[in-house]
């Protein structure tokens, strides 16, 4: 059973990350200082290091937090026992869901990723390779033509779509969002 501090902790952590998401994606990394961070939520700049070990510690645990849910709901998606073209539908739909309702993180992990320590980005990338393997797996179904490499190409320029979502979709809201995902769809399945 979890503990009523235990959960407001969890819950204070939880603000922390998104509210340092939104600072990192607005000003960049460097730009945002521990106090920063506290002011964003309403307490002390060194009141963080209760909850992170460092402000490094918190862009590393954001960035490595949703390559871990990318993955576990891709997991999900391909584990439904739905068809290869149902399967791959909602992966479109879930990675542009994610990068709308997510996309400070988008952004910093765009700006930040190559600046997290060796391990962690070794890590991230790991997390982000197993998500493109989920992807392959019903594309190979649905385009048995292509080729390993034609797939992974196919399905990088797929996510490099749908992670402009962030950056494309202010003018435009959910419009802009659909026009990428139909996009996405025919670079991966030429349909």
């Amino acid at each position: 059973m979890t503990t009523w501090r235990a959960t407001q902790k969890a819950n204070r952590r939880a603000e922390l990350m998104t509210s340092a998401a939104r600072l990192f994606a607005e000003r960049g990394f460097a730009a945002v200082s521990t106090g920063d961070l506290g002011d964003a939520v309403g307490m002390s700049g060194p009141a963080l290091y209760r909850h992170f070990a460092s402000k490094e510690a918190l862009l590393c645990d954001l960035l490595v937090d949703a390559s871990e849910r990318l993955l576990e709901g891709g997991r999900g998606l391909t584990s439904s026992g739905g068809g290869p073209r149902e399967v791959f539908d909602a992966l479109i739909a879930f990675h542009l869901d994610f990068a709308t309702s997510d996309a400070n993180v988008i952004r910093v992990q765009d700006r930040e990723l190559a600046n997290l320590p060796a391990d962690v980005n070794q890590r991230v990338r790991r997390l982000q390779r197993e998500y493109v393997r989920e992807w392959d797996r019903p594309l190979a179904a649905l385009r048995p033509d292509l080729d390993d490499a034609e797939r992974e190409t196919r399905l990088l320029a797929a996510f490099g779509l749908l992670n402009s979502t962030p950056h494309s979709a202010a003018p435009s809201g959910e419009r802009a969002g659909g026009i990428l995902a139909g996009m996405a769809r025919r670079a991966l399945l030429d349909d």
